[in-house]
């Protein structure tokens, strides 16, 4: 543990906590869901920008200037977020908000693989998700709380506690030396629950010239066809985590203390997730652990749909539950999905990981944007629709790319 980690835990509160569940309440007063899903769309766009941030920080040394920059973003975009009420404005400002979390999550790994030994990386990067992971649990608790009543003290607080982290960062961060080794490869997969794109590991890639002029010969092959399978699947499910709060009001009468609470409680247990998924992984193969995760998922959604359609009584304590189930099938999902990327990959790992990651950035986007659309148009029940038909032709894809790949590991 080193003192700057508590700037990022400080960001996971605001990012992956406060954040999703604040803005579209914020939005829902006074626009649609089609609002709530374009600002979540753009609140996720920065992902696609995190190649830019690593090369600006690599050729000019910009890593302490960026990281303290992404954070004062992130608390600008949140805090004029809750004095206005124009969609264009508000996804001007998440947007801005969201590239100020790539630009701070993009150069984080920076600071554990430009300054220490290789051996040490694990165990850092691993005590830096955790950090970011519980202040994700604290922010959705905290969110739980503002979301009643108060929503733009929320959002302020939020902002608030991204500034304090720039103060952190301030005090406790350099810009490592220069480093004469090349770029390093982080396979390891995001050991935290993802909202839709933001979590530190997903977004340290370097992007290369040489990564674009091979992507159509990657996306030619299986690998191709699993980055498909993933956008799908990824995208319809960032239809239900964009519209999540909002929607379980809407369609189940749940208020958001109770459904940021559930969402705090799944992210907690998620993470205990983590080290069996790799050791089923290593076991059975990482496809099959993916289709595992695929089609625990997709009976969620399923069952999400049926009961937002039904007239139970406890429809809304059910649907906690099953929204629970799809929080943790992110730790079967996130780390088959890296080994994965890696394996059926014709070009290097790196330049894979790259690919996967702007896959995952551009999937959280489309369906944050497409479930507003489609809860705007058929109702709230529309949004776990979206994620049964992505998830399930995510599953039918991976099954095509497993029916011609070995499924142990050690190939």
């Amino acid at each position: 543990m080193e003192p700057w980690y508590l700037a990022y835990g400080l960001q996971g509160a605001t990012v992956a906590g406060l954040a999703p569940i604040l803005l579209p309440l914020a939005v829902s007063v006074e626009g649609s869901a089609a609002h709530v899903g374009l600002v979540m769309a753009a609140f996720n766009l920065g992902g696609l920008l995190a190649p830019l941030w690593g090369g600006l920080a690599d050729r000019f040394r910009l890593h302490r200037w960026l990281l303290l920059g992404g954070l004062l973003a992130t608390a600008a975009g949140l805090a004029a977020f809750s004095f206005v009420g124009h969609i264009a404005t508000w996804v001007g400002l998440a947007l801005l908000a969201g590239i100020g979390a790539a630009a701070t999550a993009t150069v984080a790994s920076l600071f554990i693989v430009e300054v220490h030994p290789k051996r040490e990386w694990d165990e850092r990067i691993g005590w830096l998700q955790t950090s970011y992971g519980a202040g994700q649990v604290a922010g959705l608790l905290l969110a739980g709380a503002a979301s009643q009543a108060y929503l733009q003290p929320g959002l302020l607080t939020a902002a608030g506690l991204s500034a304090l982290a720039a103060l952190v960062g301030m005090v406790t961060t350099d810009t490592p030396p220069e480093s004469e080794r090349p770029k390093p490869v982080l396979l390891n997969p995001s050991q935290i629950g993802e909202w839709a794109v933001n979590a530190p590991q997903r977004l340290f890639h370097h992007a290369t010239g040489r990564a674009i002029d091979l992507m159509g010969e990657a996306l030619r092959s299986p690998f191709g066809l699993f980055m498909l399978a993933w956008l799908l699947a990824f995208g319809g499910s960032a239809a239900v985590f964009s519209l999540y709060p909002v929607m379980m009001r809407e369609l189940f009468g749940i208020n958001s203390g109770v459904s940021s609470s559930t969402f705090a409680l799944a992210a907690g247990l998620g993470i205990l997730l983590y080290s069996p998924s790799g050791a089923w992984s290593d076991r059975i193969g990482p496809m099959r652990v993916l289709q595992a995760g695929l089609g625990l998922r997709l009976l969620a959604v399923l069952a999400m749909l049926g009961l937002g359609l039904s007239q139970l009584a406890v429809a809304g304590w059910l649907a906690l539950f099953t929204f629970a189930l799809v929080v943790l099938s992110w730790s079967l999902l996130t780390v088959a999905g890296t080994a994965l990327a890696a394996q059926l990959s014709p070009v290097s790992q790196g330049e894979a990981m790259g690919i996967f990651n702007a896959m995952t950035a551009g999937a959280g986007v489309i369906g944050s944007a497409l479930g507003g659309w489609a809860a705007s148009t058929w109702g709230y029940a529309a949004a776990p629709a979206v994620a049964l038909g992505g998830v399930g032709l995510g599953l039918a894809l991976s099954a095509v790319v497993g029916s011609g790949r070995p499924q142990s590991v050690q190939d």
